[in-house]
């Protein structure tokens, strides 16, 4: 057998019938089971992932950010080359464009993005606009 380490969103919640677990339910609708310790080691709320993490969501089409960027309404994003484009590979960017803030002289921007050693070792990484079972908004307080 080979070892596989699995990406996937889901939404979860404690265990009302199995009080020491979470009900989980997949993006397809299938709802199981998960014992804790299980539940604890595979998953991660999506409000401080990893920058491995994020990366992956930003794979999956999701925006992300970071709570400890010095902004709201700035985001990072994957472009896929289209047919007719320069690039070849997929690539970052930022974008800044709906940034608020007080400072009329901040960019408002959407530019290729390189991650700094900080960004890449940061835990507080959210994907943008992800809401939870009750539509609340997952995002930066």
């Amino acid at each position: 057998m080979e070892t596989y380490l699995g990406v996937k969103m889901i939404q979860a919640e404690p265990s009302k019938i199995k009080p020491e677990g979470m009900d989980v339910v997949y993006e397809d609708g299938y709802k199981s089971w998960s014992p804790q310790s299980a539940f604890d080691n595979a998953y991660r709320r999506i409000n401080n992932l990893t920058f491995g993490l994020a990366i992956e969501a930003a794979k999956k089409g999701e925006k992300i950010a970071r709570h400890g960027w010095n902004g709201v309404g700035i985001f990072v994003k994957l472009q896929r080359p289209r047919i007719d484009s320069k690039m070849t590979h997929p690539y970052l960017y930022m974008d800044t464009t709906g940034l608020q803030t007080n400072n009329p002289n901040a960019p408002k921007v959407i530019i290729p993005w390189l991650a700094s050693q900080t960004d890449m070792l940061a835990e507080d990484w959210f994907i943008l606009g992800v809401v939870d079972q009750r539509g609340k908004p997952v995002m930066m307080d």
